[in-house]
C-alpha cells in the first residue's frame, strides 16, 4: 500500500489551493488526475475479484506514463539504487565479471573484466558456478545470481566452481571490490605517430583515464590524435567538458543547455589549462554515438579544433537529471535540450522517424538550418553531427548477427580457451585453416539463422505468394530459385570465412587478453578506421 499512501500525500498537497483556481487551470488538471488515479488504485484495491499488487500495478503505470514523454525519462524505484549508481558513476559493488545462466548447468563465467577481482582469485572463462553462499543457482533466474554477486566493497561471497579447463570442483572465497570499467578501453600507438584513444563511455572521473592515456601518447611521440567514440552512448556532460578541456583554451564555452525551468538552464566552459591546443585531431563517430559523445564531437567541429569522421551520429540532444520523488525513488527526466557552441541543436524530436538502431532517420533540406562555425564553415542541424569526412562503416550478413546474437562466436572462445592454455599476442592472432574447420562443425550443430538476406526474402515471397494463390501457377520457377539460393549451415560457413574468420579471432582474443585485446584485434579490420589512417597520412 506503499504507492496509495505516496498518491494520498501528493494529492492532499495538490488539492490545497484547488479553491482559489480557475477551471482550466494546470495545478486544477493536475490536481483533477491524481486525484482520479489515487480513486482508480483504492476501488481496484478493495473491490478487484483476485488481489491486486497495487505496488506493482503503479509501477506499471508509471513507466507507461513516462514512455509517453521520450525514451529517457524514467523512474527509478529505491530497489534499484545500484542501477542509479551504476547510471552516474558506471560503478558497482561485485567481483567484475560477464555472466551468464544456463539452465540445467549453472551460471557460466563467460568473461572476467581486466583488473577484477574474479581474475584476481582465479576465476577464468569457462569455470561455472553451481553455488552462491551455499545457494544452489540452479533454481535462481539470472538476474537473482548476479545481485547475490554482487554488494559492499569488502565484504566476501562464496562460490563453489566447476573448473572449465580442469572439471575440477572447488570453493572460491572472492572479496568484492568497487567495480569501474575504464571509459578509455584501449589506447596506443598506431602508424604514422598516429595516437589513437577508444573511448566507449562518459562515467565520474573518467576523463582522468583520457588525460593519462593522451599523456601517454604524446610521451611516445603522438603527432595526431584519433579520439574513437563510435557507438559511445554519452553519460556525464561534466565528463564530455572535462576532455575538451585538455584541447581547447581554458573558459572556452562548449556546450550551453536551455529549459523550460531556469535552474535546467546553464552554460559550462573549459576550466582548466590545457594539455594541448595545437595537436591535429580527429572524432571518429557513427549513428550509435549519442549524448556526451555530440557535444565532444560538434565541439571540436564548431571550434575547428579538429575534424569529425565518420558516419552520423545518433541524434541525442537531450540533458537528463535526478529528482527524489519519495521513499528513495528517484526519476531520471530530461530537463533542457544542449545546444553545441555554433548554437546547434542535435535533436531530432522526432521519434517516429528513427532508423531501426534508433538514429536519426531521414531529416529533408527544408528542416535542416545553417550556422558557421568559428572560422565560417557552414554546418547543420537536424539531428546528429554530420561528419566532415563521410566514412562508412563494415556491413554484416543475416548470418554474423545471427552468429554473434546466438553467442555462438563466444561459446566456441571459451571451448577453445579450455584447451589452449595460451595464445599468441593479442595483435598476431590468428586461425589456422584447420582451426576453422573446426569452429565450421561446432557451429552447424548449433541454432543460428544462417540463411542469406536473398534466401530470407524468396522465403517471404513464396509465403506471400501462397497466400495470393500465386505459388502453383509459378511453382517450378519458385522452387528452382529456391534450389539454388539454399545452402547448408556448412556451406554458409565456409563461403563466408573471410567475415567471420575475423569475428572469431576478436572472440578468442577476448577470453585471454579482455576488451583491451580485443579492441587491438579489432583494429586489425576496421576499415573504417583504416581509411581515416589513410586519410590523415
Amino acid at each position: 500500500m506503499k504507492n496509495l499512501k505516496i498518491f494520498a500525500a501528493i494529492l492532499s498537497v495538490a488539492l490545497i489551493p484547488m479553491g482559489n483556481l480557475h477551471a482550466q487551470s494546470a495545478a486544477f488538471k493536475t490536481g483533477k488526475a491524481l486525484e482520479v488515479q489515487y480513486n482508480i488504485l483504492r476501488e481496484l484495491s478493495v473491490a478487484f475479484v483476485d488481489t491486486v499488487d497495487v505496488e506493482k500495478l503503479t509501477n506499471i503505470g508509471i513507466d507507461a506514463m513516462l514512455r509517453s514523454l521520450d525514451p529517457y525519462t524514467e523512474y527509478i524505484p529505491d530497489e534499484n539504487e545500484e542501477d542509479l549508481e551504476m547510471m552516474r558513476t558506471g560503478a558497482y559493488g561485485g567481483i567484475g565479471s560477464v555472466i551468464r545462466k544456463i539452465d540445467s548447468v549453472g551460471v557460466l563465467i563467460s568473461q572476467p573484466y581486466l583488473g577484477s577481482p574474479a581474475l584476481k582469485y582465479g576465476l577464468e572463462p569457462g569455470d561455472i558456478i553451481l553455488k552462491i553462499d551455499d545457494a544452489d543457482v540452479m533454481p535462481l533466474a539470472a538476474d537473482e545470481c548476479s545481485n547475490r554477486m554482487k554488494g559492499q566493497p569488502g565484504t566476501q561471497v562464496k562460490f563453489l566452481v566447476k573448473k572449465g579447463r580442469t572439471g575440477e570442483t572447488k570453493e572460491i572465497v572472492i572479496t568484492r571490490e568497487r567495480i569501474h570499467v575504464s571509459d578509455v578501453t584501449f589506447s596506443g600507438i598506431l602508424r604514422d605517430s598516429i595516437g589513437y584513444i577508444r573511448h566507449e563511455a562518459f562515467t565520474e572521473g573518467g576523463h582522468r583515464d583520457f588525460r593519462n592515456a593522451f599523456t601517454e601518447l604524446k610521451e611516445k611521440g603522438a603527432r595526431h590524435l584519433v579520439i574513437d567514440l563510435r557507438s559511445n552512448g554519452g553519460g556525464l556532460v561534466d565528463e564530455a567538458v572535462k576532455i575538451l578541456s585538455l584541447f581547447l583554451p581554458k573558459g572556452t564555452t562548449v556546450v550551453t543547455a536551455k529549459g523550460r525551468a531556469a535552474q535546467s538552464e546553464f552554460s559550462l566552459k573549459t576550466e582548466t589549462e590545457p594539455l594541448d591546443t595545437l595537436i591535429p585531431i580527429t572524432v571518429l563517430v557513427n549513428s550509435a554515438s549519442a549524448s556526451a559523445s555530440e557535444i565532444v564531437a560538434g565541439a571540436i567541429q564548431d571550434l575547428d579544433r579538429g575534424i569529425i569522421a565518420g558516419t552520423r551520429t545518433y541524434g541525442k540532444g537531450l540533458v537528463q537529471g535526478f529528482r527524489p520523488v519519495g521513499y528513495n525513488g528517484n526519476l531520471k527526466l530530461t530537463t533542457a535540450k544542449y545546444y553545441t557552441p555554433s548554437g546547434r541543436c542535435v535533436q531530432a524530436i522526432d521519434y517516429s522517424n528513427r532508423n531501426s538502431d534508433g538514429s536519426v532517420g531521414f531529416v529533408p533540406d527544408s528542416l535542416k538550418k545553417a550556422f558557421k562555425t568559428i572560422k565560417g564553415r557552414t554546418v547543420y542541424d537536424g539531428g546528429g553531427i554530420t561528419p566532415d569526412t563521410l566514412i562508412n562503416g563494415e556491413t554484416y550478413s543475416r548470418p554474423a548477427y545471427s552468429l554473434v546474437a546466438n553467442d555462438i562466436f563466444g561459446e566456441y572462445a571459451i571451448e577453445y580457451y579450455k584447451t589452449h592454455p595460451q595464445i599468441a599476442s593479442a595483435a598476431d592472432f590468428t586461425l589456422t585453416d584447420a582451426e576453422y574447420e573446426d569452429f565450421v562443425k561446432f557451429a552447424a550443430g548449433k541454432e543460428f539463422d544462417s540463411r542469406s538476406s536473398a534466401q530470407a526474402q524468396l522465403d517471404q515471397m513464396l509465403k506471400s505468394a501462397k497466400q495470393e494463390d500465386l505459388y502453383e501457377l509459378y511453382k517450378t520457377e519458385f522452387d528452382a530459385l529456391e534450389k539454388k539460393l539454399t545452402i547448408s549451415k556448412e556451406e554458409m560457413l565456409r563461403v563466408k570465412k573471410a567475415e567471420f574468420k575475423p569475428l572469431l579471432e576478436e572472440e578468442i582474443v577476448y577470453k585471454y587478453y579482455c576488451t583491451p585485446g580485443r579492441i587491438e584485434s579489432i583494429i586489425r579490420n576496421d576499415v573504417q578506421l583504416h581509411k581515416v589512417l589513410e586519410i590523415i597520412k
